[in-house]
């Protein structure tokens, strides 16, 4: 089909629209770490039922210790550390600016791309760099005193942003390293192996997820915490919502829409989430938008695009 890599891109925004909106609503309910641990058991659960029925396996088969090894990587990277700053974002500035700096996430992969891959860093994507750095400093800056900046964000909130987005970034050099080793370990003529790599490459990230904030859990002693949060009713419906648009249908789609259509243009489809969230954070939360933050949001997609074009 003519623009499906296009279509499936512009999809995922909108599930990470909706996944950032459960997410925000879960994390104040059952809290971040508790979340995180529930929306990656069931996102194993549904990830296992989908491949079982495609590949007659409910774990990834043909994946070689390389694969297994950059996939595992990225998934303590972008889930563990970036989710956890993402959803711990959500609690302290809210998911419509916690989904304003995921559009940092395309600065860490071109530095992390140029550290790991040797990719060059151009002129244009530099540039790229300052717009969207110019666009969240816009959304979250205010005139204080004498005419200086400030935020008007609580800091912890920002830096827990800036994590989340610098994890994602960095996660997504990583799987793209994992799947093409995954793509080299399968046989060929095993067509539904191969078109179930993006489905089984986060398989294999949201097994590492899943342990790492166990590992959290136990270390922080909170399990007790978890057996209280699976009976708030409200709360786990907001974890199935967030489980079935995220590590489900919108990074598995993500991923999905890469082989289909240029890298580029996939990832600024994939960057509208800001924009796309102000409305409906704005109807579910009541929370007040001003014209500096929708300017600031717009601003960072376009330099996300720069990255690009």
């Amino acid at each position: 089909m003519q623009y499906f890599g296009e279509i499936l891109s512009v999809g995922v925004a909108i599930s990470w629209t909706a996944t950032a909106l459960f997410a925000e609503v879960g994390s104040k309910r059952l809290g971040s770490l508790q979340l995180n641990v529930i929306r990656m058991s069931l996102s194993l659960l549904f990830l296992g039922i989908t491949l079982w029925w495609f590949t007659g396996s409910p774990l990834p088969i043909y994946a070689d210790g390389r694969t297994w090894f950059w996939l595992s990587l990225s998934g303590f990277v972008g889930y563990v550390l970036g989710d956890y700053c993402l959803f711990n974002a959500y609690v302290l500035i809210g998911s419509r600016f916690g989904q304003l700096f995921m559009t940092l996430a395309p600065i860490a992969a071109a530095f992390s791309g140029w550290l790991i891959l040797g990719e060059k860093l151009s002129i244009q994507a530099i540039a790229g760099m300052l717009v969207t750095l110019s666009g969240i400093a816009l959304s979250v800056l205010s005139r204080g005193t004498s005419h200086k900046f400030s935020l008007k964000l609580p800091l912890k909130g920002v830096l827990f942003g800036i994590g989340a987005g610098m994890g994602q970034g960095v996660g997504l050099v990583l799987s793209k390293v994992g799947m093409n080793y995954y793509a080299l370990s399968i046989p060929e003529g095993m067509l539904e192996a191969s078109q179930m790599l993006p489905f089984a490459s986060t398989f294999i990230r949201a097994i590492t997820g899943t342990l790492g904030f166990l590992a959290v859990m136990w270390y922080t002693r909170k399990f007790a915490s978890l057996s209280l949060s699976v009976r708030d009713s409200k709360g786990m419906k907001a974890a199935l919502g967030a489980t079935l648009f995220g590590p489900f249908i919108g990074v598995s789609f993500s991923l999905m829409a890469v082989q289909y259509t240029e890298a580029g243009i996939a990832s600024t489809l994939m960057a509208l989430t800001p924009i796309f969230i102000l409305w409906p954070s704005r109807m579910l939360f009541k929370n007040k938008i001003t014209l500096k933050e929708v300017f600031g949001a717009i601003i960072s997609v376009i330099g996300v695009s720069l990255f690009f074009i």
